[in-house]
């Protein structure tokens, strides 16, 4: 795992070396914004395009927020 930050992103990461190869692929797995001193919790479509999950509460608690995304939130993140 590793993230990129750009301005008030954070984008969750998914390293794993590709199949018989030494090279490295990333796997953008969801992006947190923050936005009004809370963080907003967004998943990626196939097309590379950012969606607000709004049965995720925004929250000023970004460790919280990481924790939902970790835990799966019903099979969205880790499928």
């Amino acid at each position: 795992m590793s993230y990129k930050i750009r301005g008030q992103h954070v984008t969750l990461i998914e390293e794993r070396q590709t199949f018989q190869s030494d090279q490295w692929a990333q796997m953008p797995v969801a992006q947190f914004s923050l936005d009004e001193k809370a963080w907003k919790v967004y998943w990626q479509d196939s097309k590379g395009k950012w969606h607000y999950i709004d049965d995720i509460d925004p929250n000023g608690d970004f460790e919280k927020q990481l924790k939902i995304v970790d835990e799966g939130h019903n099979g969205m993140f880790w499928g």
